[in-house]
């Protein structure tokens, strides 16, 4: 076997763009490796509250720092099946009929969750929904 000719310039001075990458990827994993020890560091000395201890009290103030979290609440008055057909043919005046008749209870559903039902009613000239029934409960922590 021969060997594969040298090539007869000398190198430069320069990195070329392989050293250049090898030496870029050295720097961000050791940017990394200190980014890693200032959070690891760093998370030792974070002080949480105490949500588990000290009664309702703290139950109390601990959901009271959710009361400005937004939550999807939906109203479901009934339901129905339609072809697709039927659906491209709805107009302004056309009327659908639903799985519940009037003054039945509707579904209330927070995030997705059917929580509760109720019962809709008229007051200013607005449509409200008055809860009836809590559907479930949610579930308590385990304590121990």
């Amino acid at each position: 076997m021969t060997e594969p000719p040298t090539d007869p310039t000398p190198p430069s001075p320069e990195a070329g763009p392989a050293e250049m990458v090898e030496e870029a990827l050295r720097d961000a994993g050791g940017q990394v490796e200190a980014m890693n020890d200032t959070a690891a560091s760093a998370a030792g000395s974070v002080e949480l509250p105490d949500f588990g201890a000290g009664g309702s009290d703290a139950a109390a103030a601990g959901i009271g720092m959710l009361g400005d979290v937004d939550l999807d609440v939906r109203i479901e008055l009934g339901r129905t099946s339609m072809l697709v057909d039927d659906v491209l043919k709805l107009s302004p005046d056309s009327v659908v009929e639903l799985d519940k008749a009037a003054g039945d209870p509707v579904d209330i559903f927070v995030n997705g969750r059917h929580v509760a039902r109720g019962e809709v009613l008229v007051l200013n000239e607005n449509f409200c929904v008055r809860v009836s029934e809590i559907v479930g409960k949610i579930p308590e922590a385990s304590s121990g």
